[in-house]
């Protein structure tokens, strides 16, 4: 028996521990073009397991050989022209001296490398009772990270968010209690506190309803919905707020369209891309809301002409807390996360939130969702002047 089918055997062994035994051969049959059995070894089912692994392996010796490797062990940069990376290198020493586990981080931390892929690496000897090899694992560790980084950003953001209005009400309250001789002051002090209450019940709602949004999955019972009524409902809900602003919000006609998803979740979304506009837009400037038809997806669009966001902003509008104008969206009582839950509300219908945008000129951000058809001659029968281009003025 070759090193190589020793080792695949040896690493099968360990998997699956007395289900397979040392020099068990396992045999395959199966058929090909011309139905004849063939049989497979199992040291040629481990050797394409290890040569196709999303894992990069490689086994060296204590005379700092490589003795097999993959191909993901060479793109992870763990094996450079045959040779095992010197930092892995180190490690491997310890483990044969030691007869311990050990990780490292094998990321190219180079200025060229900036924001590349984040490698780790876990070594341990291959044999328990021979010091002679070590198994190294390399796998790309980006996306962990990123999410840890993503967490700590959104403990620190709803940290310094909720302390915001917090502090401000315990200012306010104290001024309350020092003005309670003049009434006037009293309800001046007395609306400012409201206020910070209120906006600090919002984010609490809405920290809530992303925290929902992005723990579920596809929603597993849809329900057609009206896109009409999401739209009536949404321009109901933020009638008020326009108003207030001197902002005219002005619709297209009802279309009939329909989408199967969760109603309440899409009256929200809209909600909050109207409101984002409102509170983005100059008084009396106007915002439409508008729906077509493009490519089976219902697209509903809502355009302002406000300050726009600066094309280095729009890759980060939908990140939570971000917000293009700080000043403003504080004044108006946005909480930074309306654009995150549209953003969820669209992945859990099965579709996108697409902005376009011009700074001095407005944005567009168009909600597209999966149409749905009662049969497969509705859409052919749809009336003509509804595939508008989304973006354009």
């Amino acid at each position: 028996m070759s090193v190589l089918q020793g080792v695949l055997l040896a690493g099968v062994a360990a998997v699956l521990g007395a289900a397979v035994g040392a020099g068990l051969m396992w045999i395959a049959r199966s058929r090909g073009s011309g139905g004849d059995e063939t049989e497979l070894t199992m040291a040629q089912v481990l050797d394409r397991v290890v040569y196709t692994a999303t894992t990069g392996i490689a086994v060296v010796d204590k005379f700092h050989d490589v003795i097999l490797f993959n191909p993901r062990a060479e793109e992870l940069g763990l094996v450079r022209s045959r040779r095992i990376d010197e930092r892995a290198w180190v490690v491997a020493n310890q483990v044969l001296d030691r007869d311990q586990v050990l990780e490292l981080d094998l990321s190219d931390r180079s200025p060229r490398n900036r924001g590349g892929i984040t490698v780790r690496c876990r070594a341990s000897r291959l044999f328990d009772d021979d010091p002679r090899f070590v198994a190294l694992f390399a796998y790309d560790d980006s996306e962990m990270v990123r999410m840890e980084a993503t967490r700590r950003d959104f403990v620190a953001n709803v940290s310094h968010e909720l302390k915001t209005p917090v502090g401000a009400m315990a200012l306010l309250a104290e001024a309350l209690l020092e003005s309670v001789d003049d009434p006037d002051t009293v309800r001046h002090f007395g609306q400012r506190v409201q206020s910070e209450a209120q906006r600090l019940g919002n984010m609490v709602t809405e920290l809530i309803s992303l925290s929902k949004l992005q723990g579920a999955e596809k929603m597993p019972d849809l329900e057609i919905v009206d896109v009409d009524a999401v739209v009536q409902e949404a321009l109901e809900r933020t009638a008020l707020t326009a108003e207030n602003a001197d902002i005219a919000v002005a619709t297209d006609r009802a279309t009939g369209y329909e989408v199967l998803g969760d109603q309440s979740l899409l009256v929200t979304a809209l909600t909050n891309l109207v409101e984002n506009a409102i509170a983005y837009s100059p008084k009396g400037s106007p915002v439409s809301v508008s729906r077509a038809l493009r490519e089976g997806k219902v697209a509903i669009s809502v355009t302002d002409r406000g300050i726009g966001i600066a094309q280095e902003d729009q890759e980060r509008v939908f990140e939570r807390f971000f917000r293009v104008d700080k000043a403003r969206s504080r004044a108006t009582g946005g909480t930074g996360l309306g654009l995150a839950i549209v953003k969820h509300v669209a992945a859990n219908h099965n579709g996108e939130i697409v902005l376009w945008s011009r700074p001095g000129t407005g944005s567009t951000f168009t909600l597209l969702i999966p149409a749905h058809f009662e049969s497969s001659d509705d859409e052919d029968q749809l009336p003509a002047g509804y595939e508008a281009e989304a973006g354009q003025r």
